[in-house]
């Protein structure tokens, strides 16, 4: 992609833009949103690009900058469980929480994301900027910028490497031979966005700016506040940037003194100098460590082992990649992490035909030719965003899930601190994970979940007095997930469709490739797993534990899903009890003491959240029988049934029975007088369309029930239908628009699909980077991934409807997208999608697909209507008998089989 035909083709997949926003040293706003951005989920950075200074915020996926806040659960959160129930079966709106203190609403908070340090490249000025570009490279990961001056062209490009895990900069000289004469130099932390507002804590932050005598690298190492009861009570973090210069000098100067409280460096603003060079390289690495020493030892030390680490590392890759003449090979370092990124990268391939004079543009012209298409996407437009999605989905994944902010800030106190949002924003965000056809990202995703697993069953230990059960938190800061952030207006504790909700991700990883082998890695906190990962009460045994840690991986089925679905269920069985019920009539009933449910009775859930609505007339959002808990709690249930059909340990014919027993005592969803699914199935309460979030349409997505069920399919559309029609006032957050746009995907409404891609598309949703924003207007002042990741998997679910045993081809085509391909989707039934083509004009609809295992059994559906079929050339009648809605094929592993449809003419 390239802006003219002058211009040298530099990267084949990729954005860029003939603009850039440099970021400055102080008051720096909101101008590092425009960066281009790298990483390999672990460590990463933004980038601005600018000519003559040029700035680098480097991020590592694991920061946490802590606060006083408490990191247990308050004890007063157990014993209200009785009172919230009998409350809400009250309809009493006006109960409160109440905390010893008295108080009714009391809002503490989890850990923030924060960058780490903002190296500046100060460029001596060679005159008046031509020709000026910035890129992004899909396939490599590679951030570039080329411009040209007096002295002639420049070049200057970056990565962050997944084969050594340290970003690389490679700076060269001008195409007519002049010399790099740089100041390279650290931004005071001050400077940066929201530094100075919004976190009080922060300054209490000690950090010093390091360059050793040589000037061989220049670092940032900090000392967290110190808080009782913190984990990184002791904690810090470094940032160091090892600085090879060819062919000429480098050495260590000092710049003016900022005279910033929090650097408490004896030499508080040292640099480095590079004069007559032939090329710099700029090889950086951060991480954190939990053991600093103590605050008051900090401003006296000169040494620091996590500098020295860091130091060592880059150091070692330096040395690795040096060429016969003892100088640095760029090239070299790029060439392995580059095969493993493209792999990933070009596993799945999309294009949409039309506009195709958009194609070329750089980001900010696309973005505003999508802005002056109000009611249509710009098929150019959909296909960058498709693949800076994926790009920068895959550049946040593979050590955790993606953050809030993917992976990448460049303030400080960044909105809802950057962390996980479990009730929709990050279940968005690896909505594409699985069909996208990834390999590191569910690693990271399990890694994530087992993290914070201890803390799950903590949850739901002291919420709700449960044993040997899991309650996921609404959020996490990624070292911790428990019940801390609640109050009266967002009951957090009393939200129960977690589990289920974060478990199928992985659920469904198993049914796109099966059972494997997942590495135990140190940041699974494997050693408080031990409780956890067994389907037995109490745990695994001392000696099954130490038999698990010498394999060295978890065994997907039995060691992960069988275990942790398991604790998912027992949460459902344990959560119901026969004192609250419905009658044969549906009415709520409460019968204290009662014990067992007589013939017709239902299990009442009670309490629950559905996040953040409540019913119209009853002021609380605390109630009974939400129907996304209905909806977690039956798909959760079915999803410990397959595996313990998979595994078939001993007994699980009874635990199989104890399941199905309890799905059928599950409430029965509840239907409004216009039809639509209700949010809530309880006769006793009156439905609020005004929200964004979608949280009972759950049985269309995440769940699979309105596939087979055409009355509670039409129920889910009308449902949808009432949100259109009534949430007029709460429409600007990206999570709501696609939340909406895989909901319609899975009720097969293609154009409902592309009306809700559109509101974010076409206001100020993106930024010039093509990363996005938390709004359609920018409103929270948030960056925010879900929108660049969710579009992703609408997409993906928009052209390929999967789940074992069944494929569905364009289940929900928007009808503008007339022609197109993707190729590499995985299906949940264990088969690649090798190529999916459709051309509406042509009358054509071609699917390829592979098999990973042998007697996979599918029955294929086309959701276009067709009337002719053939399989590998042979006509379908002829090999299934009949003509009908399905085609049942018989895969087998490793044999491609291409269905080639004749559509109708309705079409």
């Amino acid at each position: 992609m390239t802006k003219d035909s002058n211009s040298v083709r530099l990267y084949e997949k990729g954005n860029y833009a003939g603009t850039y926003t440099e970021i400055p040293a102080f008051n720096s706003g909101r101008a590092w949103r425009d960066g281009m951005v790298s990483g390999n989920g672990e460590n990463g950075y933004v980038t601005s690009g600018s000519p003559y200074a040029d700035t680098f915020i480097f991020q590592y996926m694991w920061f946490n900058y802590p606060s006083g806040d408490p990191r247990a659960i308050p004890e007063e959160l157990t014993g209200q469980l009785a009172a919230a129930r009998r409350n809400v079966f009250d309809l009493n709106d006006q109960w409160k929480i109440t905390f010893p203190d008295g108080s009714t609403r009391r809002r503490t908070f989890l850990y923030s994301y924060h960058p780490g340090h903002q190296l500046r490249l100060n460029v001596k000025n060679k005159g008046a900027v031509s020709g000026y570009e910035r890129w992004t490279n899909y396939e490599t990961a590679e951030t570039g910028v080329r411009y040209s001056d007096d002295c002639g062209e420049w070049i200057r490009t970056s990565f962050t490497s997944r084969e050594d895990n340290v970003s690389i900069t490679k700076i060269a000289q001008s195409s007519a031979g002049a010399k790099i004469n740089m100041i390279i130099s650290i931004d005071d932390i001050s400077g940066m966005y929201k530094a100075r507002d919004g976190l009080s804590e922060l300054t209490a932050l000690q950090y010093k700016k390091l360059v050793d005598p040589n000037a061989t690298y220049i670092a940032q190492v900090a000392h967290y506040p110190s808080y009782p009861g913190s984990e990184l009570i002791d904690g810090g973090y470094a940032c160091l940037t090892r600085v090879v210069v060819v062919n000429g000098t480098q050495k260590r100067v000092l710049l003016a003194d900022t005279n910033e409280p929090m650097n408490v460096g004896e030499e508080r603003n040292p640099a480095i100098q590079v004069i007559d060079a032939d090329a710099v390289y700029l090889i950086t690495q951060s991480n954190r460590t939990f053991d600093m020493g103590k605050i008051d030892d900090f401003a006296g030390m000169t040494q620091y082992s996590i500098v020295d680490g860091l130091f060592q590392n880059t150091n070692a890759v330096a040395e690795k990649y040096k060429d016969v003449s003892g100088k640095f090979d760029y090239n070299a370092a790029l060439a392995p992490h580059a095969l493993k990124h493209a792999a990933e990268f070009n596993a799945v391939r999309f294009s949409l035909a039309g506009d195709e004079d958009d194609k070329i543009s750089d980001n900010v012209t696309l973005i505003n030719a999508q802005k002056a298409s109000k009611s249509r996407i710009n098929h150019a437009f959909m296909e960058q965003v498709y693949n800076q999605g994926r790009y920068a989905l895959i550049c946040c994944s593979g050590s955790s899930a993606p953050r809030l902010y993917g992976m990448w800030t460049g303030e400080w106190n960044p909105g809802w601190r950057a962390i996980y949002t479990l009730d929709a924003n990050v279940n968005l965000q690896v909505s594409p994970m699985n069909t996208g056809h990834m390999s590191h990202a569910q690693l990271g995703y399990i890694t994530f979940f087992l993290r914070n697993a201890p803390d799950f069953e903590y949850n739901a230990r002291m919420a709700y007095g449960m044993h040997d059960a899991l309650q996921v938190s609404v959020n996490s800061d990624i070292d911790r997930g428990m019940h801390v952030e609640y109050d009266n207006d967002y009951p957090f504790q009393y939200w129960n469709a977690g589990a289920s909700w974060c478990l199928l991700p992985i659920f469904e990883y198993w049914q796109c490739c099966g059972n494997g082998q997942i590495p135990i890695n140190d940041y699974m906190r494997i050693h408080e797993l031990k409780p956890i990962l067994s389907v037995r009460d109490g745990g695994l045994t001392d000696g099954e534990f130490e038999k698990l840690l010498e394999k060295g991986y978890l065994d997907l089925e039995k060691d992960i899903l069988l275990p942790l679905l398991t604790k998912q269920a027992n949460f459902w069985e344990q959560l119901c009890t026969p004192e609250y019920y419905t009658d044969v009539n549906g009415n709520a009933c409460y019968e204290e003491g009662k014990s067992v449910l007589n013939p017709d009775e239902k299990y009442l859930l009670i309490p629950t959240y559905s996040p953040e609505n409540n019913p119209i007339g009853y002021n609380s959002t605390l109630t009974a029988n939400a129907t996304m808990d209905i909806s977690a709690a039956r798909d959760g249930l079915h999803m410990v049934i397959t595996v313990e059909q998979a595994v078939m340990r001993e007994g699980y014919e009874a635990a199989v029975e104890r399941w199905e027993s309890l799905l059928g005592l599950l409430p029965d969803y509840k239907v409004d007088k216009d039809g639509a699914l209700r949010e809530w199935a309880m006769n006793e309460y009156t439905e609020n369309n005004n929200h964004r979030h979608l949280s009972h349409l759950y049985p269309a997505w995440p769940a699979y029930e309105t596939q087979n069920d055409a009355e509670l399919t039409k129920a889910a559309i009308t449902a949808m239908e009432n949100r259109n029609k009534y949430n007029t006032s709460d429409a600007t957050a990206g999570h709501g628009w696609m939340h909406k746009a895989l909901v319609s995907a899975r009720l097969k409404d293609g154009n409902e699909v592309a009306a809700a891609l559109l509101p974010m598309m076409t206001d100020s949703g993106y930024y010039a980077s093509l990363m996005t924003d938390h709004d359609t207007n920018r409103r929270c002042d948030t960056y925010c991934t879900d929108t660049l990741f969710g579009t992703v998997g609408a997409v993906n679910e928009a052209l390929l409807f999967s789940n074992t045993g069944e494929i569905e081809v364009l289940p929900a085509l928007p009808s503008e997208w007339q022609s197109g391909s993707i190729h590499g989707l995985m299906a949940r039934t264990r088969v690649e999608v090798r190529a999916l083509t459709w051309d509406l004009l042509s009358k054509t609809v071609s699917v390829t697909l592979n098999s990973i295992v042998n007697s996979n059994e599918i029955k294929l559906k086309l959701g276009i209507p067709w009337t002719k079929a053939t399989v590998n050339g042979r006509e379908a009648a002829a090999l299934e008998g009949t003509y009908g809605e399905y085609l049942h094929l018989s895969l087998n592993s490793g044999i491609d089989v291409t269905v080639e449809f004749t559509l109708s003419d309705s079409n």
